[in-house]
């Protein structure tokens, strides 16, 4: 109790002790108007010096002696820049920082680029997804959720799946948000083309703990895609054609303080794999399979005064399938999109004080329609949300503050059926609305504790309700401490609360898009989580980074659906066929990076547990969790090795994912009968794979690029099974039983080529 006192006493007499000392703000961008994320900052005065690190807006903070002070800032892949000034009082620093470049016949050869990947506060990851087109991919662009498969804490999902699965979490337990809107649909088809065009986003910042107070709504990871908000100065076009799909992006200035975004994706894979599966059916069993996809984007920004900005971001993506089988009597067509769009508008009131204010409307949806014989069979889902989102930028006594206020309706169909005999009148149908409304506050504040250790401690609290009876109120506290030991180590720990009310309900082990969002309602509680998390990082030189951390993670009211694509009965409810669980994940992670030079890449590892406990699943015992693999490598090369030549390569490793297999089969009357010995009690094979990608630039300077992309996903043709199937064979007097295991295999070696340009 002493001590609490003492604290308080100290807080009161906190403006005597800082009269000989201001604060020192800074903003800092490149001469192309772009935020320096994760710049360092040395600032050094008479008694004391102090180490920064900017923020996702390029932007720092520090208090300071008063009198002379050297501010020095460093930037991977720009050159130093040393401001000495006279400190009076609080001082704004608008920093710009050069390129270090060396130009040769017109063309740029960097001798230091800008770092692929930045580590922020707490661990905290920033992409530039410019300086990582090396890493090879099925089209040749950028592929963001398999960029982040690559880093520490993310489990690798395999083939034939697009989803992430992040600190041993489900993956409907991650937030992906497109300009803050949140994006429901993560995948298309089995996940093999890349879900987002990345040649429309700036950034892309992933917080594996969602540490950020603002952020809600989930219980893993936050992942942040920025789209340019740089008006643009002149038209360009840019694009990638490839063999399976092409993209095309337009930078078009309207007025001086007026520009648009606009791109769009298109894959023709259907003209070309079609064709081949129905030349290779002898009997033209297949007689149409077809599968497409389309995308776009859009974005407008307007400096409408000198304090406000005002952008309106889109997004849409759209996939069908379609299988039409004569032998089965069979015709099925899976539909499933997405729309999202949100204005916002930003004021600077002054240099201390910021609001952004924005309304978002985003829908996901998918539909299944299958007829087979006299039977048809429907069934779809949506999720739509109405937003309004808030977000104050302040400061109280030099403490960096941020506030704001969020509402969201939720508009949910987690399960339409239908089922018709179309040859009698025997139809039936079962379908479920689930309305409801959450809100919610927030605040985080950023002291400084002492010369080295910096806080964020941040406040969420929602409000929940669904229904007449179906509401909640919780507080979810965020508390993140970074140690600046110095120029060299940090350390950080950090504690978060979460809940979660939408959760995503999956139906297959494969990436076909029939899952469904259902909203805490009728009985469902909100899940909910508490993460614990230590880790720090090192600057081993200029060229070479590290980090190592640990986690700890208890999970409640877990939902898992035992069933596939439906369980349709009539009498039955969602709420009697989901079971409610628990579960926990813990491991260890890291990585070391090498951001400069010719050759830069990294090596990712996680080693973790991932276990559940339902009371009507394995006997109520304790059971390793699908996702649940125990070792986890990537590694990633890329080599520069002139101004017309670069290569990538990435090696992945991962221990199978978990899976149920009887264990025994015995016989009743005659007819054989599985046994198991507990959920989940089998492993499929560890998974490995190599790709590599070599680009070819005909030409290549800051507003000119010609490039050919050549990549190979799977290099070695490694057969990685996406799941098994047992064939049971009884003798001919049955009394003995014959299990053959057989590994399903989706694709192996996959081979691209594309042409990149930008002009």
């Amino acid at each position: 109790m002493s001590k609490i006192i003492i604290f308080l006493f100290s807080l009161s007499f906190f403006n005597v002790f800082a009269q000989s000392k201001a604060t020192i703000q800074g903003e800092i961008k490149s001469s192309e108007k772009e935020s320096l994320v994760g710049s360092s900052i040395l600032i050094q005065s008479k008694n004391q010096n102090f180490y920064s690190v900017a923020d996702s807006l390029g932007r720092f903070s520090s208090r300071a002696d008063l009198g002379t002070i050297h501010v020095q800032i460093n930037a991977l892949g720009y050159l130093e820049k040393n401001i000495s000034f006279e400190l009076k009082k609080d001082t704004l620093l608008s920093i710009i920082l050069e390129k270090d470049t060396s130009i040769l016949n017109e063309v740029v050869v960097a001798n230091t680029k800008k770092s692929g990947i930045t580590t922020l506060s707490g661990g905290k990851l920033s992409f530039n997804l410019k300086e990582l087109s090396s890493v090879p991919t099925v089209l040749g662009t950028t592929d963001i959720i398999k960029l982040l498969q690559l880093t520490p804490g993310v489990q690798n999902s395999g083939d034939a799946n697009g989803y992430l699965y992040v600190r041993g979490g489900d993956p409907g337990h991650n937030a992906i948000l497109y300009s803050g809107t949140p994006v429901y649909g993560m995948s298309h088809l089995l996940g093999i083309f890349p879900f987002y065009n990345t040649d429309h986003i700036q950034q892309v910042e992933f917080d594996k703990s969602s540490s950020n107070a603002k952020y809600g709504g989930r219980l893993s990871s936050t992942t942040l895609l920025i789209p340019n908000k740089k008006i643009p100065s002149e038209f360009a076009v840019q694009g990638n054609v490839g063999i399976l799909a092409s993209q095309l992006n337009f930078a078009i200035p309207v007025t001086e303080k007026t520009g648009i975004y606009i791109s769009g994706r298109k894959t023709y894979i259907d003209e070309i794999v079609a064709p081949l599966l129905k030349s290779g059916s002898k009997n033209n069993d297949v007689q149409d399979m077809k599968y497409g996809f389309s995308d776009g984007n859009f974005t407008f920004v307007s400096q409408i005064s000198k304090k406000n900005l005002f952008s309106i971001d889109a997004f849409a993506s759209g996939d069908e399938l379609k299988i039409r089988d004569n032998n089965l009597a069979l015709r099925t067509s899976l539909k499933w999109s997405n729309f999202t769009v949100s204005p916002t508008l930003t004021t600077m009131f002054s240099s201390k004080v910021s609001m952004s204010n924005s309304v978002y409307f985003s829908q996901y949806s998918n539909d299944l329609n299958m007829e087979q014989a006299t039977i048809q069979f429907e069934v779809s889902s949506y999720v739509k949300d109405f937003g309004f989102t808030n977000a104050v930028q302040y400061s109280i006594k030099n403490i960096p503050f941020e506030s704001g206020f969020q509402y969201v309706y939720h508009d949910l169909q987690p399960q339409k059926v239908n089922v018709e005999n179309l040859t009698t009148t025997n139809n039936a149908s079962q379908n479920s609305l689930i309305n409801a409304n959450e809100a919610s506050i927030f605040t985080t504040i950023k002291p400084k504790l002492s010369n080295k250790i910096i806080a964020e401690l941040g406040l969420r609290i929602n409000y929940y309700t669904s229904g007449s009876y179906d509401s909640y109120l919780h507080f979810q506290p965020r508390v993140l401490l970074n140690y600046l030991a110095n120029e060299k180590y940090s350390f950080y720990g950090s504690y978060n609360k979460q809940y979660q009310y939408l959760s995503l309900i999956t139906t297959s082990s494969v990436g076909i898009p029939t899952d469904f969002w259902i909203a805490s309602s009728d009985g469902i509680k909100p899940q909910s989580s508490d993460e614990f998390s230590i880790g720090s990082n090192q600057n081993i030189s200029r060229n070479w980074t590290s980090s190592f951390g640990g986690f700890y993670r208890s999970m409640k009211d877990l939902l898992e659906y035992p069933y596939g694509v439906t369980q349709f009965n009539e009498t039955t409810t969602l709420k009697n066929d989901l079971l409610v669980g628990k579960g926990k994940a813990y491991g260890l992670e890291m990585m070391l990076r090498k951001s400069n030079g010719k050759f830069t890449g990294w090596l990712s590892y996680t080693l973790s547990w991932s276990d559940r406990n339902f009371d009507e699943l394995n006997n109520g015992n304790t059971y390793f969790a699908k996702y649940d693999r125990r070792h986890n490598l990537s590694v990633v090369g890329m080599y520069d090795l002139n101004s017309k030549w670069n290569f990538g390569i990435t090696q992945i490793f991962s221990s199978g994912n978990r899976f149920t297999m009887p264990t025994s089969w015995y016989f009743i009357n005659n007819n054989p009968v599985k046994e198991y010995s507990g959920y989940n009690n089998a492993q499929m094979p560890n998974y490995i794979r190599t790709d590599l990608s070599v680009n070819y630039f005909f030409v290549k300077t800051n507003k000119k690029e010609s490039a050919l992309n050549f990549s190979i996903y799977n290099t070695f043709n490694i057969a990685n099974p996406i799941y098994v199937v047992l064939n049971v064979q009884v003798s001919e007097n049955k009394d003995s039983v014959i299990v053959k295991q057989e590994e399903k295999v989706l694709y192996r070696i996959l081979p691209s080529i594309s042409w990149r340009f930008k002009f």
